[in-house]
C-alpha cells in the first residue's frame, strides 16, 4: 500500500511538472501572415543548408578499431 501511494505520488508530481512546463514555454499562436511567411522562409533557409552540407558519415572513410590479440604462451 506504501509503495503504491508513493508511485502515485511521484506520478502526479511528474505530470504537474510536465503541465507546468508547457504552460510557461512560450509558444503562442499567430495570425500575422507575414510571420507565417518569414517562419516559412527561415525553415526553407534550414532545409537548403542541410541539404547542401556533405555528409560527414559518408565523407569520412569508417575506421575499426580492433584490440590486439593476447597468445598465452605455451606451456613447457
Amino acid at each position: 500500500m506504501r509503495k503504491v501511494s508513493l508511485a502515485v505520488l511521484v506520478a502526479l508530481s511528474a505530470l504537474t511538472g510536465v503541465a507546468h512546463a508547457q504552460t510557461e514555454n512560450g509558444i503562442t499562436m499567430s495570425t500575422d501572415p507575414q510571420r507565417a511567411a518569414d517562419i516559412e522562409q527561415h525553415a526553407q533557409d534550414l532545409q537548403a543548408q542541410q541539404e547542401a552540407a556533405p555528409s560527414t558519415e559518408s565523407a569520412r572513410p569508417v575506421h575499426h578499431h580492433r584490440a590486439p590479440h593476447h597468445h598465452k604462451k605455451a606451456a613447457q
